[in-house]
């Protein structure tokens, strides 16, 4: 056999080698028609509960199974599964999560509900059937499947597994990834290559990647490419990691003009959420304002009697935007004594706080005046509370300690916040003092809501007498 010949007859056997060293593989089970069963169990689930409940329902008036209770149910059934196949209902996010797939089903249910009863009203036949059998019939059959989608969760489990869909990793010499619950597959031990004029290679990996519903490639920066382009042509949601994304705290990608973008950031509430805030703060300010007087004014004589010094301290505080605004208290230390940048922070037994100072620290009365600030719109009652540009935690600057902390001034400073109400108040002595409020902060910024707002109001009131207030 010439030197060729052996070559070509060489490199055919390595192939061979390897494709049936990937066909050994334990192949991960496909789990598209078992999905597919469970929708259709969710489906029979779902039109059995509403029959049921109208069929029981009609039972509890008359104590007899009439046709009239499934007339009932045929009336509602198709509106119901129209609406359920169109709000996901019937969705991969259904079978994973139990509460995502009873609030669906039981809004799709709703719904349903609302249409017939507006389609009646209108058709003048609501004399066709009794209302309170049409009640009861609905509220049984929201109960009935409430328990069949609650009871469906272990039939998704059986066959399904735990995470519904085909996960699978491969890695290529990037950087080490753990995804719960997915196959992890090396590269080098199945002779996996990204080498796009090698139809045999691709066919190696197209039999590892095989039933995967989604494929998670991590590999060197140089083959990164190739390895998207393979997936773009396999038919799943296929993903490579790229470490900048971490870096830069990506939110998404786009391609514009020939450039690749990468979203680092977006406001953390639209307008009309900006406009319900300032609507809290105005009204609740505004209000307070107008009840504590009273205890504003004797604060403020006992401050000016003391000392004869100013009523207010006036400092500089980061605010919204990193952009620098006057913080209004009530002076609690000796007029020659205080720290304009704030790099001194208040201690125990400090000897710079008057006597009067120690009061209405100790009470939290000398941020009231802050109300002020929440009035001009440079502050509101929930946010991450303003720091001085001298603030220092552990011998370090605050921004120096951790580079996220110019991202908790994506919102406006507030009086109270969440790491008030969890104790994370008084002198940063040490790091640890700064990274706890600055990992709360950024928790706040990221779920923020009306309501979650009036809590960290009411749950301040456990807070506003507190240990570290010196």
């Amino acid at each position: 056999m010439n030197a060729p010949v052996a070559r070509v007859s060489g490199s055919l056997r390595k192939r061979a080698k390897a494709r049936a060293k990937a066909l050994r593989m334990p192949l991960m089970p496909s789990l598209q028609q078992r999905r597919l069963q469970c929708y259709l169990a969710f489906i029979l689930g779902d039109v059995l509960a509403i029959v049921a409940g109208f069929a029981l329902a009609g039972y509890l008036r008359t104590e007899t199974f009439s046709g009239a209770t499934l007339m009932l149910s045929q009336l509602v059934l198709p509106v119901y599964l129209t609406i359920a196949l169109y709000n996901d209902s019937y969705s991969i996010e259904s079978l994973r999560s139990t509460s995502h797939s009873v609030i669906r089903s039981l809004l799709a249910l709703g719904l349903s509900v609302a249409v017939i009863t507006f389609i009646t009203f209108y058709a003048r036949s609501t004399d066709h059937y009794s209302r309170p059998l049409f009640t009861i019939g609905v509220v049984l059959s929201a109960l009935f499947v409430l328990v069949n989608r609650v009871a469906m969760r272990r039939f998704v489990r059986w066959r399904c597994g735990v995470s519904v869909i085909n996960q699978l990793v491969i890695d290529d010499g990037g950087p080490d990834i753990t995804l719960h619950g997915a196959f992890h597959v090396s590269a080098q031990s199945f002779a996996l290559a990204p080498v796009l004029d090698d139809p045999h290679a691709l066919d190696r990996i197209g039999m590892i990647i095989r039933n995967a519903d989604r494929v998670v490639i991590s590999s060197v920066p140089e083959r990164r490419a190739n390895w998207s382009i393979i997936l773009k042509g396999a038919n799943v949601a296929g993903e490579v990691v790229d470490d900048t994304v971490l870096e830069l705290s990506a939110q998404g990608a786009r391609i514009a003009n020939g450039h690749g973008l990468l979203l680092v950031s977006v406001g953390p509430m639209g307008l009309r959420d900006r406009l319900q805030k300032r609507m809290l703060d105005a009204i609740v300010a505004g209000s307070a304002l107008l009840l504590l007087s009273p205890i504003l004014l004797l604060v403020a004589l006992a401050v000016k009697l003391e000392d004869g010094g100013p009523v207010f301290f006036v400092q500089r505080r980061v605010g919204r935007g990193n952009r620098f605004f006057p913080i209004f208290k009530f002076r609690s230390m000796s007029v020659n004594k205080i720290g304009r940048n704030g790099t001194q922070s208040a201690a125990k037994d400090d000897k710079r706080i008057t006597r009067v100072g120690k009061i209405i620290r100790s009470t939290s009365i000398d941020e009231l005046p802050q109300l002020i600030n929440v009035l001009r719109g440079d502050m509101s009652l929930v946010g991450p509370r303003p720091h001085a540009t001298g603030s220092m935690a552990g011998g370090k600057l605050f921004w120096e300690v951790d580079p996220r902390y110019w991202e908790r001034h994506a919102l406006k400073p507030g009086l109270t916040g969440l790491a008030q109400i969890r104790g994370y108040r008084g002198a940063t002595d040490r790091e640890e003092d700064l990274t706890d409020r600055l990992y709360a902060d950024l928790e706040y910024l990221h779920g923020w809501s009306l309501w979650r707002d009036i809590w960290i109001m009411l749950m301040t009131v456990r807070v506003v007498v507190h240990s570290r207030a010196f």
